[in-house]
């Protein structure tokens, strides 16, 4: 069997069939069994083993959910069997430290190691960082073969695994529909989109193929923003926007800045090593945490990767698996969270912005059968890991499986978005500006700035200007415009890297969920 099939794991139930393979002698015949606890053989396929790599792949027939089931690879005399097999739900979480900071780094760490022990059927499987300059077959390394949780393999050290936001969805899944559930981790810190994009979406987007790297990476992946004017680093960055190692993390002597570097950063040296890999997998969904790396690396162009990206792995998943993950897969990700209190760029609100493709809310035509959790109101200055690494993962995992249940499992009912503006009038004789929302609306906190209008007499450069909350009724909220004597040609809100204090955005909806940022 390939590297990623294993004891204890989890294949995709029906209406999907599960795609299994490995590795034989070339022209040989593998027989593929599913037996029951009992050993009576449920399912029988064949597979022929071909060139030029010497691999056999197989469907199985679409399985209820459950176990525990042994699979069976036998190849002429020799044959491997995987036993505790369940069939459930797969769902793959990837993207950069966000994603990779384990159990053991958030809040309430203890409690939520100490529950491990009630999920036995939710396993958990984490790839090893690797990177590769060409398409793989199969993964080199992996960090954590199939395993049933325990406080030890999901708090196994910091930014290594398991994911917390992973393991917090996958739980909360399993409360939900009481169908065992399979996690699959594969992530690294510090890494930008065109890392995990193919060629194709490289292409698509007009990006070159090999950018060098630009972003330093500490030991183990962990992201060490620091603002400097070290110009050796920042040959195509705006200075102050520059990542520049700690002096403990020293550069070797071989690694000049103005060289291409190689390493997690080069376009898609991990789409090669840690997602070509796993395409013949039958999954049911995908959680991604990405984004901060591109807050200062082809940061306006996010708004065509990033869609790209989506559309490029469900097309890949779906061929690769023989067209058993469904076209459109569902795509759950992280709007980004806060990195410098009272830091004037706006680079985290514009890619903010290029997560939703530019339209503010999803799923959307650009981006359909997606959901998104905003984490703007989730920032955490003291957190040991620095800010750009709130600790509170327990509301991004919640938000998440809002999103899941109803975009990924059809919850019809259920509100997984915050409130989000349909239409602004103005009163001019009153300078007022009312913002219609499309949920009732429940005021936190009044925050000063809030909403800002694009004062100008000409389209720009736009002159944003604070316009003060004058009220919030149940589905309006009213701007004052005194600032602005010319007209009004945009509106924003939250358009900051830290927009507001914990938990408290200007507005949510009764269910808790805040506002998304718009322009």
């Amino acid at each position: 069997f390939a590297s990623y099939y294993g004891d204890h794991m989890v294949l995709q139930k029906k209406p999907s069939g599960a795609m299994v393979w490995g590795h034989g002698e070339l022209g040989a015949v593998v027989t593929v069994t599913l037996s029951g606890p009992s050993g009576l053989i449920l399912m029988e396929k064949t597979a022929q083993v071909k060139g030029p790599s010497g691999t056999w792949t197989a469907v199985l027939d679409p399985m209820d959910q459950g176990g525990p089931y042994a699979l069976t690879a036998e190849q002429g005399l020799e044959n491997v069997t995987l036993r505790d097999v369940y069939f459930g739900d797969v769902w793959l979480c990837s993207g950069q430290s966000n994603m990779a900071m384990t159990v053991l780094q958030v809040a309430n760490a203890s409690q939520e190691l100490a529950a491990a022990a009630h999920y036995p059927y939710v396993r958990i499987f984490a790839a090893a960082p690797a990177r590769s300059d060409v398409e793989l077959e199969d993964l080199e390394q992996i960090d954590l073969p199939w395993s049933i949780p325990t406080a030890e393999n999901l708090g196994h050290g910091n930014f290594t695994y398991f994911s917390a936001v992973c393991w917090l969805l996958g739980h909360s899944l399993y409360e939900t529909l009481g169908s065992p559930i399979g996690l699959v981790e594969v992530a690294w810190g510090g890494t930008p989109i065109e890392a995990w994009s193919s060629r194709r979406v490289l292409q698509a987007c007009g990006l070159p193929e090999d950018m060098g790297r630009h972003i330093w990476v500490g030991k183990g992946g962990i992201e060490w923003p620091q603002i400097s004017l070290w110009h050796g680093a920042c040959f195509n960055l705006k200075p102050a926007l520059c990542f520049v190692p700690p002096l403990n993390l020293a550069l070797s002597s071989s690694t000049s800045p103005h060289q291409h570097l190689s390493g997690p950063q080069v376009p898609s040296v991990l789409w090669n090593a840690m997602i070509h890999p796993l395409l013949n997998m039958t999954l049911r969904g995908v959680a991604w945490y990405q984004g901060e790396a591109n807050a200062f690396l082809n940061t306006d162009q996010y708004n065509c990767t990033f869609p790209a990206l989506i559309a490029d792995w469900r097309q890949a998943f779906h061929t690769g698996s023989a067209g058993q993950t469904e076209p459109l897969l569902p795509f759950g990700f992280v709007q980004l969270s806060t990195y410098r209190r009272r830091s004037a760029d706006d680079s985290f609100a514009r890619l903010r912005w290029h997560q939703t493709a530019d339209l503010g809310v999803v799923p959307n035509a650009r981006m359909p059968n997606t959901f998104m959790a905003v984490a703007m109101d989730l920032g955490d200055e003291q957190s040991p890991y620095g800010s750009i690494h709130p600790r509170d993962k327990q509301n991004v995992a919640h938000r998440l499986l809002l999103g899941a249940r109803a975009v990924a499992y059809g919850d019809k009912d259920l509100v997984f978005q915050g409130p989000y503006p349909t239409r602004a009038v103005l009163e001019v004789t009153r300078g007022l500006l009312n913002v219609t929302y499309s949920q009732e609306l429940i005021c936190r906190q009044k925050v000063a700035q809030a909403f800002e209008v694009c004062c100008s007499s000409q389209a720009s450069p736009c002159q944003w200007l604070p316009a003060p909350v004058v009220a919030v009724g149940s589905h309006t909220v009213t701007l004052a415009l005194s600032g602005c004597r010319t007209l009004v040609l945009g509106l924003r809100y939250a358009w900051a890297e830290w927009p507001c204090e914990y938990q408290a955005c200007l507005l949510y909806n009764p269910q808790g969920l805040p506002a998304p940022p718009f322009l």
